[in-house]
């Protein structure tokens, strides 16, 4: 059994405050040798403005932020994706939305930089986004096999292309950290979170941001784990937090042989 965890957070711009509330969630948690934790998208840094996360930009493998987080994975003997935090591109005006998975001994598994940024206008209090003026997009498919399943990594606005989750293949659990607005989520988190796990047929772990932030930008929180049939099987609702759930991968291959999608797809990525 593989237990996954979407830690739900309200960041704020002091990076180690918010390290420490990673670590506090995490003292929750009894030992278990199988566990995946995800971590919301700007975990490190919110509430700023954008331009704001060049300050804390790491190198790889360099910095406070990949230090702690390693520490942690390692202390808790569990992988853990990082939601995202600012590390430092070929271009010294932008910064990649970096998501890193670590393992149980601290170790980089993988690295996916956001593709989709938001560019965007939203009926909310903020109006406004531009996530590209400061943040380099990425430009591979990440997909990682470990030992507890092949886990697709994903970030936030990502969500809504699903030609990027096709170009993963098949996977086992699908990561999607993520800061989504108050605004936007109330219309389209649940669907679009539940169709990725349909349509892939695997398991979602989505860490969404909660609350009011310190620049006044809203997060819509309900932090949500889905099964490949796209059942609730976790969810928090607007307030801090964990949500878990103990699942066995191997159920996926009953529903995959049941309704064989990926064999009847006629339209295939040039990704894959």
């Amino acid at each position: 059994m593989v237990e996954l965890v979407a830690i739900q957070m309200t960041s704020t711009p002091d990076v180690q405050e918010n390290l420490d509330a990673v670590a506090t969630h995490l003292a929750q948690l009894e030992p278990h040798k199988d566990r995946l934790v995800v971590l919301p998208e700007c975990f490190a840094r919110f509430g700023c403005r954008d331009r704001d996360q060049l300050a804390i930009a790491e190198e790889q493998d360099q910095g406070i932020i990949q230090q702690r987080l390693s520490e942690l994975a390692r202390e808790h003997q569990c992988y853990m994706v990082s939601g995202t935090f600012p590390m430092q591109s070929d271009e010294t005006d932008k910064f990649a939305a970096s998501c890193l998975l670590y393992g149980p001994e601290g170790e980089r598994v993988a690295a996916y930089q956001k593709i989709h940024l938001f560019d965007v206008s939203v009926n909310d209090s903020t109006g406004s986004y531009q996530e590209s003026r400061f943040t380099k997009p990425g430009e591979h498919v990440v997909v990682a096999d470990t030992p507890i399943g092949k886990i697709g990594l994903a970030v936030c606005y990502d969500v809504r292309f699903p030609g990027l989750f096709e170009a993963m293949g098949d996977i086992d659990i699908l990561v999607l950290p993520a800061a989504f607005t108050q605004h936007t989520g109330e219309a389209h988190w649940h669907t679009l979170v539940r169709a990725r796990a349909i349509e892939k047929q695997c398991f979602v772990v989505a860490a969404n941001q909660t609350g009011v932030h310190a620049n006044g930008r809203e997060t819509f929180g309900h932090s949500v784990i889905y099964s490949p049939w796209g059942d609730t099987l976790a969810e928090l609702g607007e307030a801090t937090g964990i949500a878990r759930c103990q699942v066995d991968i191997s159920e996926r291959e009953e529903l995959k042989q049941n309704i064989p999608v990926q064999a009847h797809n006629r339209f295939r990525s040039h990704f894959v």
